[in-house]
């Protein structure tokens, strides 16, 4: 394993294993899998609605939690000092944990100072060994690392061949702020696992297309939480020290970047007002089933 040492020294394995839309009827064996498979790095969630089952999973494993690299992010609805706080209070209380490797803001909106001067005081309290942020654009970091007591130590951003993050990664490497990518293979969507340029590199190092991407993205020095339900591919996507990429083949891959989200744009007012609207259904459908699958 690789590992990216962050600003405060916290070295942060460079592979993790991303529990994003597992659901939590499988997400407890999907851990577990993981975990055996050799993974040591986990990133959850408030959001996913599967922390109870990611530290049923880590007691379980027989693995000892000191070698085991934790991530989790707090819920815009939970933004705020007061509320941040109790909210990685009711975390760390779901992941049977006493403390957390790294925590997150997941969306750079509402009152997300607040909720970032909690993350500090945690910090600081040895609750947190590292904190960092989620989806903030160069600017809304640029901002929060100026303004900030404490700087956050990683970015996660959408990042993969069709959407590089390369202005970002300028301004976090800037920064010292890690880049770690959600959606390392861009949920394969514009047919990127099938992409021509991607298979004849694969083909020549006898590797898949996903395990170019992930070696494209571990040479960029960026942190990568691949998802699969698949011991095998968990495998697989574990499976990707043992090549490197040439320089040419890493010049056809910066080709690809479409340099726009596959996904959506947090810059885009209407989908502010959805965050926005999504915050106040959680607030109106508190322990309704329905209601947190469309989170």
């Amino acid at each position: 394993m690789q590992y990216v040492t962050l600003k405060n020294g916290v070295k942060m394995p460079q592979v993790g294993y991303g529990v994003y839309q597992v659901t939590k009827d499988e997400c407890e064996r999907c851990v577990e899998d993981a975990l055996e498979a050799g993974y040591r790095h986990i990133d959850t969630a408030q959001s996913y609605f599967n922390e109870e089952e990611v530290g049923d999973a880590i007691a379980k494993s027989g693995v000892k939690r000191g070698d085991i690299f934790l991530t989790s992010k707090v819920w815009i609805e939970h933004y705020g000092y007061d509320a941040c706080k109790a909210s990685v209070e009711e975390s760390l209380r779901k992941l049977g944990t006493d403390y957390i490797d790294l925590m997150l803001l997941h969306q750079p909106f509402a009152d997300y100072y607040g909720a970032w001067r909690a993350l500090e005081d945690l910090y600081d309290e040895g609750v947190l060994r590292a904190i960092g942020v989620s989806n903030f654009y160069p600017d809304r970091l640029v901002d929060i690392c100026n303004f900030a007591r404490i700087a956050p130590m990683v970015n996660q951003v959408e990042t993969h061949p069709h959407n590089q993050q390369i202005t970002a990664h300028e301004w976090m490497k800037k920064y010292g702020v890690a880049h770690e990518a959600w959606a390392p293979f861009g949920e394969g969507r514009g047919g990127l696992f099938e992409d021509p340029t991607l298979s004849k590199i694969a083909d020549k190092y006898g590797k898949t297309t996903a395990q170019v991407i992930l070696r494209w993205h571990l040479q960029r020095g960026v942190i990568v939480i691949p998802k699969s339900v698949h011991k095998d591919r968990m495998k697989q996507n574990l499976d990707v020290f043992d090549f490197e990429l040439s320089a040419d083949d890493m010049a056809a891959i910066a080709s690809l970047d479409r340099n726009t989200s596959s996904f959506f744009s947090h810059t885009d007012p209407a989908m502010v007002e959805w965050f926005v609207k999504t915050v106040e259904e959680r607030k109106n459908n508190k322990g309704n089933d329905k209601a947190k699958k469309n989170w």
